[in-house]
């Protein structure tokens, strides 16, 4: 038996219940993980709420990541007993997901924990965290050194921005946070690294096709006119590293700011990245986002307070990462 979270749609309507289920309900898979700690992502509070056409097919356990112990594998590259993570591949979507005591998946979707991490660092960081390393190696990858300029991070109270600040933030990056919440968090992104905080209705609303060189690059997690922006906000040859659509899917920009300024737009996708990058990623992400830090910009809770979490993320009255203790 394992406990989790269950989303199921029928005459009934659309439900989310925590429940218990024997072992032999779970899906098709190769490896057995006994989950420790999973996450509430954004994507995953759509589908536990049913705001959001996120779940493929019901019944759905939601959650995008997780981090356990194998507990029985068919497949060579992984033993009882083995820790290791998962991230993306359409788990907690189309695949039961890591919101449960136990997940059935595929090998290859699965990651050896880093060496010296452990399941509830790995968890902090999280889908977040992940996508934040891969915008954050992006900017690095195009050649922007933090000699030249400030690098802008929309969406900074968020899991992904957050994380995305404190990792620019360890490399020596100078970092402009944008929020919409400045009165109320400019002090604390301030503590995690933010040399300046903006407000989003900077950004948000319609502005001209080119606007003053003001970013050496940026990581936006909102889309729509928020990326217009800054794309047209960003010094010459730099790059916007884009894994949002918070505001929307929409994008209402101009081709001048990359055909003028040679800017260049990099669409980020965490969900199909090739097995070696992953296990590069999660290195470098685990090196800049230790514990201690990571204690700033998440908190744990347990998996029978996951479905309220969901509706409070939505609304806005949750702060970076939260952690699910899958074990409670």
């Amino acid at each position: 038996m394992f406990t989790c979270v269950l989303i199921d749609k029928n005459g009934d309507g659309y439900t989310s219940t925590l429940t218990e289920l024997n072992d032999d309900a779970l899906p098709a898979g190769d490896v057995t993980v006994d989950i420790d700690f999973s996450s509430i992502n954004y994507k995953d509070a759509l589908a536990i709420t049913g705001r959001g056409p996120i779940v493929r097919a019901f019944p759905m356990v939601p959650g995008i990541d997780f981090a356990g112990t194998v507990a029985d594998s068919s497949h060579p590259d992984y033993a009882v007993g083995q820790k290791v993570l998962l991230t993306g591949w359409g788990v907690g979507e189309k695949h039961w997901g890591g919101l449960a005591g136990k997940a059935r998946v595929k090998a290859e979707w699965l990651v050896p924990l880093p060496e010296g991490a452990d399941a509830q660092q790995v968890m902090a960081i999280g889908t977040a965290g992940f996508t934040a390393m891969l915008c954050v190696n992006a900017i690095r990858q195009h050649g922007v050194k933090p000699e030249d300029g400030p690098v802008l991070v929309t969406g900074a109270n968020g899991g992904v921005g957050s994380c995305a600040l404190v990792l620019l933030h360890a490399l020596g990056y100078q970092v402009v946070a944008s929020t919409g919440r400045v009165e109320q968090t400019a002090d604390a992104l301030r503590a995690l690294g933010a040399s300046e905080v903006i407000d989003r209705n900077e950004l948000s609303n319609p502005g001209k096709p080119l606007q003053k060189e003001r970013w050496a690059a940026a990581v936006d997690t909102v889309g729509s006119h928020t990326l217009a922006n800054v794309c047209a906000g960003i010094h010459y040859d730099g790059v916007v590293a884009a894994c949002g659509m918070a505001q929307g899917l929409d994008l209402p920009a101009s081709v001048a700011p990359f055909i003028l300024r040679g800017v260049t737009l990099r669409g980020i996708d965490s969900v199909m990245v090739s097995q070696q990058k992953r296990i590069d990623t999660w290195k470098d992400a685990c090196a800049l986002l230790p514990r201690e830090v990571l204690e700033k910009i998440s908190r744990t809770a347990p998996l029978s307070e996951a479905i309220a979490l969901a509706s409070d993320l939505l609304e806005g009255k949750v702060k970076g990462r939260v952690v699910i203790d899958c074990r409670a």
